[in-house]
């Protein structure tokens, strides 16, 4: 398996800059303040109640399905909204404030972008050796299209993971068979089916858990569903009705 060519590998795919977030970054703006996400959700009932639209960028149907409907904070400054809140990356904060359930009723959530740095320098590291190698390091098939990386084939002592913005956890990261890392949410996912209970249907996504008791959407993450014993798994043929990385 060392040797999988992992087909679709683009080179080009995006590579983050170590300086996206500065060091001194303000410990105020890391924090999804409830107050400041009320503003917002505020400004966009009103803006939407005016104008009978939602206050998002352009996005198409490549466009990962939880940050299809990022707000513009453009279209709500200043008369909506005399700024964004200094938690946006707009405004120098690490969150893209984004809208779920677009279709019922509109409500405002964040994407933690603190895992991007990790990300980029593993994307890095991964683009440099399938330049040299052709093929990526490949460690063990985890589910159709879903890849364990060798780290240490990467020159990683341990593997890369990023640190969950729902617990005190530490999430790997998985390469799916078109090139592209995502981050595994299962540990999240227990701990809430655990604490939270659910009602979701055979072959449900169950990923809605995440936000619906927090303020963060998953980053670059799978679809998944529960098994027969209630717990989560990949589930990676639902993928293929959306985008591929979500």
């Amino acid at each position: 398996m060392r040797q999988v060519l992992v087909l679709g590998f683009s080179m080009s795919l995006f590579l983050l800059s170590g300086c996206l977030f500065p060091d001194d970054q303000r410990a105020e703006n890391r924090i999804a303040y409830p107050d400041q996400l009320q503003s917002v959700q505020l400004a966009v009932d009103q803006f939407q109640n005016d104008t009978g639209v939602l206050p998002i960028r352009n996005f198409d149907e490549t466009t990962s399905l939880y940050q299809r409907y990022v707000i513009d904070f453009n279209q709500l400054s200043p008369r909506y909204l005399q700024q964004p809140p200094g938690t946006a990356f707009e405004n120098g904060g690490v969150f893209q404030y984004v809208l779920v359930n677009v279709e019922e009723a509109p409500e405002v959530k964040v994407i933690d972008l603190t895992s991007q740095r990790e990300i980029g320098q593993l994307q890095q590291r991964l683009n440099e050796y399938m330049k040299k190698h052709q093929y990526a390091p490949i460690k063990e098939m985890v589910d159709v299209g879903l890849f364990l990386l060798d780290h240490e084939a990467l020159s990683y002592k341990e593997a890369p993971h990023v640190r969950s913005p729902y617990h005190d956890t530490l999430l790997p990261l998985l390469l799916t068979n078109d090139g592209e890392i995502i981050i595994d949410y299962r540990m999240d996912l227990n701990i809430m089916l655990n604490e939270f209970g659910h009602q979701f249907e055979v072959g449900e996504d169950i990923r809605s858990l995440l936000y619906e008791h927090s303020p963060f959407v998953p980053l670059r993450s799978v679809p998944y569903v529960l098994d027969e014993n209630e717990e989560p798994i990949y589930a990676m043929e639902l993928r293929k009705n959306n985008r591929a990385v979500e």
